[in-house]
């Protein structure tokens, strides 16, 4: 029987930490490339920072490493939002940008972290910020910076303090869905259970997870509450249930249920009731996927042969295919802007990774050996599971190719990721 946990809430629908079980291994991050024109950026270690649990200029500066846009140069001393700053002194050192702040704690144990972003060419200041925290949430509030910093330099907004849920397995038996923050921090366990547990996926305010278990010796989908652990069952039909995807709003599920025959596209409220069937083909219709502005259905279909991805309106109705190239294309996802379509294609006898603008139908291939994908809420990102070294693991690449990471942990196979949304 599987089992669920609540994942407990705290700020602004950030999750916290304290139920993780000390014995469960935590994700690590490995860099694997860069962008092209890297920003380079110094990060001075924060005034009186030692107060806090965690180093929040160390938590910065991973950050900005691991998203491969920054060159971060190690500042080497100690200032504070209130410095005098030599601006000619940072140029010199190569640093286009310097990022100085600070950790107080006040009279009722919370934290105020405070920092300042610095323009050493233009000797100006690009942005501020104070945040007053638990202890507990001292990697959040970096995090939060990190984004700061990311969309103030990039204009693109920052992804550092969002969460991945993912499945993890440990010999041959357990399964875990577990949930952590993007740098693979502060993981808890919101389900497991001794039966296979797949397709997580993120309702739009992050507060519920949607997944399949066999724990009925059948795939079901459940819906589970992040905050209180509570589940309900959206669909058990006859047959296979599977492949949940939420739509925009989080008011409806787009899934793939066998009740009918073969394998067909619905569509579910999120709280199981009015399951209305959307696709209507002789062939196998399943991973629905909700174009950003929720009027379209993406799916993979094998109606013309061999699998293909197709488009068709949200209600239902007459379909289009969408990938021509190879002749087996899985998974499609689609970013947060509506723009790139990425999916999984079978070509040249493995499985990669493509990505297409959508406007001008161009791909790219971003990686080699890849499941599973998932994009970063910004969409500047796609994290999937591959196999490596005898074990499935989670790597992330940027939609340029040029960025890679590799995401691994001591123990176990880890795989089905889903990145979550921007927390408001």
């Amino acid at each position: 029987m599987n089992k669920t946990l609540p994942v407990l809430l705290f700020c602004a629908g950030v999750f916290a930490a304290a139920a993780t079980p000390s014995t469960l291994a935590q994700v690590r991050v490995e860099i694997a490339g860069v962008a092209s024109n890297q920003i380079p950026i110094a990060v001075a270690a924060f005034a009186d920072e030692g107060v806090a649990p965690a180093q929040v200029s160390a938590v910065i500066k991973a950050d900005l490493e691991r998203s491969g846009v920054f060159k971060v140069i190690d500042a080497g001393t100690v200032l504070s939002e209130s410095s005098a700053i030599d601006y000619g002194l940072w140029k010199s050192r190569g640093a286009d940008a310097l990022v100085v702040g600070s950790v107080r704690r006040g009279g009722d144990g919370r934290l105020e972290v405070r920092y300042k972003l610095l323009d050493t060419i233009k000797s100006s200041e690009l942005s501020t910020m104070a945040n007053t925290v638990q202890p507990k949430s001292t990697r959040l509030a970096a995090h939060r910076i990190a984004d700061d910093i990311y969309e103030k330099l990039t204009g693109t907004r920052g992804a550092f303090a969002t969460r991945i849920a993912y499945v993890t397995m440990h010999n041959s038996r357990d399964y875990r869905l577990e949930v952590a923050d993007a740098d693979g921090e502060g993981m808890v366990v919101a389900a497991y259970g001794k039966e296979p547990i797949i397709s997580p996926a993120w309702s739009p305010d992050g507060t519920r997870v949607a997944y399949v278990s066999f724990e009925d010796r059948k795939p079901v989908v459940y819906v589970q509450n992040l905050v209180t652990g509570a589940r309900k069952v959206v669909s058990n039909e006859k047959g296979s249930n599977s492949a949940p995807a939420w739509s925009p709003d989080g008011t409806r599920l787009a899934v793939t249920l066998s009740k009918d025959g073969h394998s067909q596209v619905y569509g579910v409220n999120a709280d199981g009731s009015d399951i209305r069937r959307l696709s209507n083909s002789s062939g196998i219709d399943t991973e629905p996927q909700f174009s950003a502005d929720g009027q379209s259905i993406y799916f993979t279909s094998d109606r013309s042969g061999g699998p293909q991805i197709y488009k068709m309106g949200a209600n239902g109705g007459a379909a289009t295919r969408v990938t021509f190239k190879g002749s087996y294309n899985i998974s499609p996802r689609l970013s947060s802007d509506g723009k790139t379509l990425a999916w999984i294609s079978q070509r040249d006898g493995g499985f990669s990774l493509y990505a297409m603008d959508l406007a001008s139908g161009q791909e790219l291939r971003l990686a080699e050996g890849a499941t599973e994908p998932s994009f970063s809420p910004n969409g500047k990102y796609l994290m999937y599971a591959t196999k490596g070294g005898g074990r499935t693991g989670l790597a992330v690449v940027s939609v340029d190719g040029r960025v890679k990471q590799r995401l691994t942990t001591q123990a176990g196979n880890i795989r089905e990721p889903n990145w979550g949304p921007f927390m408001k």
